[in-house]
């Protein structure tokens, strides 16, 4: 789930200079993008710039990546270097906005950033966005960054070799450079044919320049694509663009006024680093792309066919910065709408039920959770009052006074390093990550309730939370995720590929076992792969079979056994969001296919079939 961020100035270089003392305006806003959206992706971080109108001779292309540990800070302080040398020129040279530009690298009006969560692949710099195709015509040059997975990686990288190209790698960030790079050559050469016979080359430069049509460029790069992306994108000449998928999978939005447009996945980043208010950041449509030409003007185009939006849910739920007003209501929403199973599970046993929250992103959802519960004790003490079920004044004060008793259990190490663990003593030392307030507990008596965003493999639960817990000696644990049970791959930007891994298909496995049904397995195995050999895996999610054999409960309760590890003293207990609540939380967002099955493109039912099928083999490869 990687973040992008794109600054594109509207006013030559001097109106910074003069307005805000500094030709590093553009850089500086940039880093404040990057670091509001560091929580997408910290495997590394990438910046590039192009600088419009410079004369022949003089680069006008930059770009600089780093995987270290402060990767973000890394980059700017290289960038920052050379505005600080700046300062030290005379102060002629300070003001010569020809010498700043040709001799400061990021002094520049086109500014683009990435920052880098890992899916694949290794974890070095080169692996890192931007992505450069270089050209000496400026308007062939492309610099790419994007947010993106997609599925049909074979297919768009047998339509390269049918071009008569040669890939130099088959994953999706080169075939997306080389796809778009095609038909942007393309481009170029329709114009330069077109006024050949009647213009000398330079001419012919400056109109290619004035009239290369981008979104003809994107229509024709992007329609063979399947799966979920946002892509920014920098031309040599200065024109730019951030392109966002059919489906609205991926998340992307914009702000414009006289002097800067501003793209990024999140709008809190675009807020903070320009001081503006929510209403003036807008989404980009799903299928639609932010152009700017070179001259600063920009215009939303639709380049595709919108289809059904199904934008990312996982987004709200945990990715995205909870800042966000309408993430924040969200989250709550779903801490809220958790409170009649909670109560449920307690039997309604407030005075000997703790609450509390891991890790820091469910922090939202546990407010939600307390609003709920709060609203809940209102309603009881109305109804006893009311219905004259108490005339004693201690017992009448007892229940005006109750509250829920909220206390701070799991407390993450965020110091404690587990790879630096060899592989016999690494659960010892994960056991550990997560330290537990003491003396809070009632033992033998109390009930902990902690809500988690989310649960996806329940490693930390079994390994880390649960052992923790249950020094404290509690009677029963309940561990509530804000997120309905995760049952299958991501394939549009989420590391989630592969289906053993996910608790829940291990405990419908489990589940098929006890009830001597393990040849449905083997069937459905020999049904996807004649699907496959007639090339009709992405029809439909045949995995989905196995979960329609058990009830959302019988599948919770059996995680629940899985993540109790035999030492575990106190009961334990699963309880998840429901799919209909998700989406009473989340309106806007459909995209629910890690929960139900359902995915957008043929590419997902593809993948998850495929994963299946991987895990049945005992392989390990991603499914994508």
């Amino acid at each position: 789930m990687c973040g992008i961020a794109l600054v594109r100035l509207r006013k030559p270089l001097e109106y910074y200079i003069e307005k805000y003392g500094t030709p590093a305006y553009g850089a500086r806003k940039m880093y404040l993008l990057m670091h509001k959206q560091h929580n997408r992706g910290q495997n590394g971080v990438g910046v590039a710039c192009t600088k419009l109108d410079m004369p022949a001779g003089q680069q006008y292309m930059y770009r600089y990546r780093s995987v270290k540990e402060q990767p973000i800070e890394d980059i700017f302080g290289k960038i920052n270097e050379k505005f600080r040398a700046l300062n030290k020129k005379s102060s002629k040279k300070r003001k010569d906005i020809n010498w700043i530009k040709e001799n400061v690298p990021f002094a520049a009006e086109v500014l683009m950033g990435h920052l880098r969560y890992g899916t694949h692949g290794g974890n070095s710099k080169y692996n890192c966005h931007p992505f450069l195709r270089q050209n000496n015509w400026r308007s062939r040059n492309l610099t790419v960054a994007g947010n993106f997975n997609l599925t049909n990686v074979d297919e768009l990288f047998n339509k390269l070799i049918e071009l008569g190209q040669h890939p130099k790698e088959k994953v999706d960030t080169v075939l997306v450079m080389e796809k778009i790079g095609h038909f942007l050559d393309e481009a170029n050469q329709e114009i330069f044919d077109k006024y050949k016979d009647d213009h000398s080359n330079a001419e012919i430069t400056r109109l290619i320049e004035e009239k290369l049509d981008i979104r003809r460029v994107l229509e024709r790069s992007c329609r063979d694509f399947d799966g979920g992306y946002t892509m920014t994108g920098i031309i040599g000449h200065g024109a730019s663009f951030v392109a966002r998928d059919p489906h609205g999978i991926r998340p992307a939005y914009f702000y414009a006024d006289d002097e800067v447009v501003v793209a990024a996945s999140e709008k809190p980043a675009i807020k903070t680093a320009f001081n503006v208010d929510y209403d003036q950041i807008k989404e980009i449509p799903p299928a639609h792309a932010l152009i700017v030409d070179k001259k600063g003007d920009y215009k939303v185009e639709q380049f595709l066919e919108p289809k059904t939006q199904t934008s990312c849910t996982f987004e709200r739920i945990y990715f995205s910065r909870g800042s966000d007003p309408e993430i924040y209501t969200e989250r709550k929403r779903l801490g809220q709408l958790l409170v009649p199973q909670v109560l449920k599970a307690i039997d309604y046993d407030l005075e000997n039920t703790v609450f509390s929250f891991i890790p820091n992103t469910a922090e939202t959802s546990f407010l939600g959770l307390m609003q709920g519960i709060e609203e809940h004790l209102v309603d009881y003490r109305k109804k006893m009052i009311l219905e004259g079920k108490v005339t004693d004044p201690v017992e009448l004060d007892k229940i005006l006074s109750m509250r829920p008793r909220v206390e701070k259990l799991a407390i993450k190490d965020a110091k404690l390093r587990t790879f630096i663990a060899d592989d016999a003593h690494r659960d010892d030392l994960v056991a550990h990550v997560y330290d537990t307030t003491y003396e809070v507990v009632k033992k033998g008596l109390d009930t902990l309730v902690l809500i988690d965003d989310s649960i996806v493999r329940g490693t930390t639960l079994e390994k880390s939370i649960l052992r923790i817990l249950d020094k404290l000696s509690p009677k029963k644990i309940i561990i509530v995720s804000s997120a309905p049970q995760i049952r299958f791959p991501d394939c549009y930007g989420i590391d989630m590929s592969k289906m053993g891994a996910f608790v829940a298909f291990r405990a419908v496995s489990a589940l098929l076992k006890e009830s001597g049904r393990e040849n449905l397995m083997d069937e459905l195995l020999e049904k996807i792969n004649y699907k496959i050999y007639n090339k009709e895996e992405g029809e439909a999610n045949f995995v989905n079979e196995l979960y329609e054999h058990f009830t959302d409960e019988q599948i919770s309760r059996k995680i629940a056994e899985i993540v109790k590890s035999h030492d575990i003293k106190a009961d334990v207990e699963v309880i998840y969001q429901t799919v209909e609540n998700l989406h009473v939380a989340c309106p806007k967002h459909e995209g629910d296919w890690y929960f139900t099955g359902d995915y957008p493109t043929k590419g997902g039912n593809r993948v998850v079939n495929r994963a299946f099928v991987n895990y049945m083999k005992g392989s390990l490869a991603r499914a994508y």
